[in-house]
């Protein structure tokens, strides 16, 4: 079997993670593969070591030149000439991706959409498109046209939880019996990640940052947009600050890089008088070791399918609290290892925090149930082995 992945980037985020642990595991059981990405990343060399990457080319910014340009289209050749250029690239990437040899195509991300729908593949080649977002994402990555069209190709689903698949039914009128729920977690991997993390000096990390070592961590994680509820973090941590003051309860938010949006929410920090006890952190690779220090998880997501940070928080034992209704998360937290409140509760969610706080043992048991969740609905084995009998299957119609 020849497969096709497309991916949008190779940044170091949930879905390019999970496709990286995806690519692991068919990389194990001998699958041939190419990954097709929109554009490149910090991950890109790690996909590199699995498999061929051929990254979209680039639109150059003129067919021959600016003063060229000029005069060809006063000569009226300009468009056939672009024209031809166009073919040719499509033929280059064509031939680069071997795409009349490609058996079965996996698009991870309706944000790759944009690129799937320019490669002209056969109608007889199987789709399956593993969905990560629901409406904001959508809404913000995708366009109406290339959505649709991708959809329509789609011969069958994985969506990464019952949220999700719930969203691509109604609002998208996708058949049902064409959907599979599917997570994938390199569960062995991540687990030995998890164990080097609490090995190493962690507690390193956070006395850097001036915390003092008895300190309650409230954790977040994941890039500074609107969608991920970085400035509901702020305003979480000014209501636990108001609720409980002389509690040590510190906040955490990795994966924040430097930026206008960054500089706006640290506004809101001095004005909160609240520099000592909120952190933001830029993306690192060494995110477990700070996941394992934390006390619980915030996951103040305006919308998060099913965020591989809440796996990583399970693994690490940590609890977590979350909004319901947006996304996959409270079918795994649900009453047992971690809080669920009504959507932009933040006074509830702060409420908890508070309460885990002042409650140690009850945290540490609904951290260890968090994890026992993981490894009971996660293993990776499974999630291979499903996947693989979904390609069979496909390809055999």
């Amino acid at each position: 079997m020849n497969l096709l992945l497309i991916g949008h980037d190779a940044n170091r985020a949930g879905a390019q993670l999970v496709l990286l642990q995806l690519m692991r595991l068919l990389r194990a059981q001998n699958v041939t593969m190419r990954l097709l990405l929109g554009e490149g990343g910090p991950l890109l060399a790690e996909y590199q070591a699995l498999a061929p990457v051929t990254i979209w080319p680039a639109e150059p910014d003129h067919v021959v030149g600016p003063l060229a340009d000029k005069v060809l289209g006063k000569l009226g050749v300009w468009e056939s000439r672009y024209r031809k250029q166009q073919t040719a690239r499509q033929a280059a990437l064509r031939q680069e991706l071997n795409l009349d040899g490609v058996d079965l195509v996996l698009v991870n991300t309706v944000t790759s959409a944009r690129w799937f729908g320019q490669l002209n593949l056969s109608p007889k080649v199987p789709v399956v498109t593993f969905v990560h977002e629901l409406a904001m994402s959508v809404q913000m990555y995708t366009q109406p046209d290339e959505l649709r069209y991708l959809l329509a190709r789609t011969t069958h689903m994985l969506a990464v939880s019952k949220a999700t698949a719930n969203y691509y039914i109604e609002s998208h009128s996708f058949d049902p019996a064409r959907i599979t729920l599917f997570t994938l977690i390199d569960t062995p991997t991540l687990v030995q990640n998890v164990d080097r993390a609490r090995e190493a000096d962690g507690a390193g990390l956070i006395r850097q940052l001036g915390i003092p070592p008895d300190a309650i961590l409230v954790g977040g994680c994941g890039n500074a947009e609107w969608r991920k509820g970085n400035d509901l973090f702020v305003l979480l941590a000014r209501l636990v600050a108001n609720l409980a003051p002389a509690v040590p309860i510190y906040f955490v938010w990795v994966g924040m890089p430097k930026g206008p949006y960054r500089d706006e929410l640290w506004l809101d920090v001095q004005k909160a008088w609240l520099t000592e006890r909120v952190h933001f952190l830029e993306p690192t690779p060494d995110v477990l070791q700070y996941m394992s220090r934390f006390s619980m998880f915030a996951l103040t997501s305006r919308e998060d399918p099913y965020p591989l940070v809440v796996l990583e928080a399970g693994l690490c034992e940590v609890p977590v609290v979350c909004f319901a209704g947006a996304g996959g998360s409270p079918e795994l937290v649900e009453t047992d290892a971690g809080v669920v409140v009504h959507y932009l509760h933040v006074d509830a969610m702060a409420r908890a925090i508070v309460a885990l706080a002042e409650a140690p043992e009850q945290a540490r048991q609904l951290g260890q149930r968090l994890r026992e969740k993981v490894l009971e609905r996660h293993p990776a084995e499974q999630g291979v082995t499903v996947l693989l009998n979904l390609f069979t299957k496909l390809l055999n119609r």
